[in-house]
């Protein structure tokens, strides 16, 4: 009995383990602002908290389900990487957008 609880715990604190699972916290967070700015937006009517809301959501939660995705089609790290990276900086992007807009 306490071995397979070794075993549990060990395979729990493998570090892919924790790194998914704190990029799995970071997207459910992220998605939880993201939906507060969009509710935003919609009591205001205020474009930026749309766009704001839309570039969080990429930063946070879009990254992490892009990086699943293209990590389960089998493609390489360099894939990942380049994909995770380019749907940053459209994250960031829309944020500064929303930052700038008039």
């Amino acid at each position: 009995m306490m071995l397979a609880l070794d075993a549990v715990l060990t395979s729990l604190l493998a570090p892919s383990s924790i790194v998914l699972l704190s990029r799995g916290l970071t997207a459910v967070v992220g998605l939880f602002v993201s939906i507060q700015a969009y509710r935003g937006f919609q009591r205001n009517d205020a474009p930026r908290m749309r766009v704001l809301a839309i570039g969080i959501g990429l930063l946070t939660t879009g990254a992490f389900l892009a990086a699943i995705a293209v990590d389960a089609v089998g493609a390489g790290d360099g894939v990942v990487l380049l994909v995770r990276g380019c749907v940053s900086v459209a994250g960031l992007s829309a944020v500064l957008y929303a930052l700038l807009m008039e």
